[in-house]
């Protein structure tokens, strides 16, 4: 079933006799080595080093750091492998998922609300750049989910939106902006299709529930226009498809449904057969619940080889993990003619990037050129015009609020809309430098408006009046959030616009009073009210009486110059990429 002379090998006969030679003389622990991606835990040489000579990995993904680091350890990587490796990182925006110092040029959601084909390309190409000098070669994007559910959080702003055909094209753009960078490999995900359940696959279920012509009509044609297109690998997605497997499998009942990455079905006769995918396949996650609580894991790993995935995403603990495959290879369980057609997929694509042509001091850059790499002012050209184009008006019912002018509405209040405490979220921000005090959205905006000559101030809940007194040792006064109610006089007499500034990043807006006050938006007929979502787009679910509504889709510097540029000119250029209505009437009214 795989042919290295077609897309997206295209070997000459000396790499496929390479890679031929390279399988024969491979030792059963070489070749289940092979089918194992691993995320580093440490920059220790030795730690490394084992993972290289104990377990023979095929690839390697590693946690943020700078690009520095990055480099350092991927030389040692190389060092210690037998077979080159490939090394891993998720650019979904750009190279900031490359290093905590790449450059990011704009998520998908926002990208896709430019409907510009030329910056999903951007994004490709930064991010190859600075895979290759980083010593990286293969990235885990671009994310070709469609977002048909609006409460799918997992992929929300990962997507380039809701019709198939711009996420194909934009998804096709970035791969061919990555390929521009020779040797750096692109892997399209989450196969066969994330988007419509809101259950996120890392903690629960995921469901696709198109049937077999619906699926081939929206995700089939995303991922055919990418493999026609040259697409190097694919990553499978623990998503399950009930009424797809009812058409291919008539009689099947749900028990004995799995997801797609331990289905054979799904993997094999759809993704090689139908669509004719000739690259490498790997696993999402293996830690993810969407795979986890479907059977026992010593059952799972060699099932997942067996449905059609070549490479398997993570360990659980190495040598259990290790064993079970290497177990299931020598009882048969993974028949020698399948460990043949992974090890030829995952070599073929190595040699594909021209990896076996290299010394193992070739494989990653010297790193003079790093920085030159990183700070590269050219992509840093491409987020001010991405957010310029992004930004995106989806609902304008009061015709005189837009554009805003101090003769107008000069008194601005912002109220700052924050989404429930995340606990990882707050675990990330603290490994990035947390500690250090950045100004929030709020803050932002304000000193824009005000350079435009607003009078703006920032709305301070009761709540954290209240926290603020806890903080300073002061004993709080409860009648605070009691006192929320007021005259409709006063409290109109005291601005002429508020902006309701929503900072959310997953699940709803976290209103901490809900009689009276300035948070919930409840005076939109009072006063004029802006809703503005710096980060998830779908607040007018939550707040449908918001009348004016802008989806700026992050709070950086460039993105809020755009905005404050597109509210006093009224020049929104961006198109919504999804249905930020939500599918609800009340939220159009």
């Amino acid at each position: 079933m795989i042919d290295l002379k077609a897309k997206p090998y295209n070997l000459s006969e000396e790499d496929i006799a390479w890679v031929k030679n390279t399988i024969a003389g491979m030792t059963d622990e070489e070749k289940v080595g092979q089918l194992f991606f691993q995320l580093t835990a440490s920059q220790d040489e030795e730690y490394l080093k084992e993972l290289m000579e104990k377990y023979h990995l095929g690839g390697c993904r590693y946690n943020g750091m700078p690009g520095e680091k990055v480099l350092a350890q991927n030389k040692i990587l190389q060092k210690y492998a037998k077979i080159p490796v490939f090394i891993a990182c998720n650019p979904e925006k750009g190279g900031d998922g490359v290093c905590s110092d790449g450059t990011m040029v704009g998520s998908g959601i926002k990208v896709g609300a430019t409907g510009k084909t030329e910056y999903a390309e951007a994004m490709g190409l930064v991010s190859g750049a600075q895979i290759a000098a980083t010593g990286c070669n293969m990235a885990f994007a671009p994310v070709v989910d469609i977002l048909y559910n609006h409460e799918c959080e997992e992929v929300l702003s990962r997507s380039f939106g809701n019709d198939p055909k711009r996420v194909a094209s934009m998804g096709k753009a970035y791969m061919d902006g990555l390929h521009k960078t020779h040797g750096v490999a692109a892997t399209a995900k989450h196969f066969p299709g994330n988007g419509q359940d809101y259950r996120d696959a890392h903690i629960s279920n995921n469901i696709n529930n198109f049937n077999h012509d619906e699926w081939m009509a929206t995700y089939g044609h995303v991922y055919k226009t990418l493999i026609d297109g040259g697409l190097d690998a694919i990553m499978g997605g623990h998503i399950l498809m009930p009424e797809f497997m009812k058409d291919v499998k008539p009689g099947i009942t749900y028990e004995e449904m799995l997801p797609a990455t331990l289905c054979y079905e799904i993997m094999t006769t759809l993704l090689r057969g139908e669509l004719g995918f000739n690259g490498m396949v790997v696993t999402d996650a293996s830690h993810m619940v969407g795979m986890t609580n479907q059977m026992k894991r010593k059952e799972m790993l060699p099932l997942s080889i067996n449905a059609g995935c070549d490479m398997f995403l993570f360990f659980n603990d190495p040598d259990e993990d290790y064993n079970t495959m290497l177990d299931a290879y020598k009882n048969g369980v993974i028949s020698e003619e399948r460990m043949d057609e992974a090890l030829s997929r995952i070599l073929g694509l190595k040699a594909k990037m021209g990896l076996n042509k290299k010394t193992k001091e070739e494989l990653c850059p010297a790193g003079e050129e790093l920085p030159t790499i990183l700070y590269n002012s050219e992509f840093k050209e491409y987020s001010p015009a991405i957010s310029r184009d992004a930004i995106t008006l989806v609902k304008s019912l009061d015709k005189d609020v837009l554009p805003l002018s101090p003769e107008n509405t000069k008194r601005i209040m912002i109220v700052p809309i924050k989404g429930a405490d995340n606990p990882m979220m707050a675990l990330a921000q603290m490994a990035m430098g947390g500690g250090i005090q950045r100004k929030t959205p709020a803050q932002k905006l304000q000193e824009r408006l005000q350079e435009k000559g607003f009078d703006v101030f920032i709305y301070e809940s009761p709540l954290d009046k209240i926290k603020a007194m806890m903080a300073r040792g002061e004993k709080p006064s409860l009648n605070l959030y009691f006192a929320g109610k007021n005259s409709i006089m006063d409290f109109v007499s005291e601005q002429d616009l508020v902006i309701s500034l929503f900072d959310v990043m997953n699940g709803h807006p976290a209103f901490g009073l809900s009689k009276g006050g300035g948070e919930i938006p409840w005076y939109v007929h009072e006063l004029p009210v802006v809703g503005i979502s710096v980060n998830k787009p779908t607040m007018l679910a939550d707040c449908p009486m918001i009348r004016t509504y802008i989806n700026a889709y992050d709070s950086n510097d460039d993105t809020m110059d755009a905005l404050v540029d597109a509210l006093v000119t009224g020049d929104f250029r961006g198109k919504d990429p999804i249905d930020s209505f939500c599918g609800m009437w009340d939220t159009r009214v």
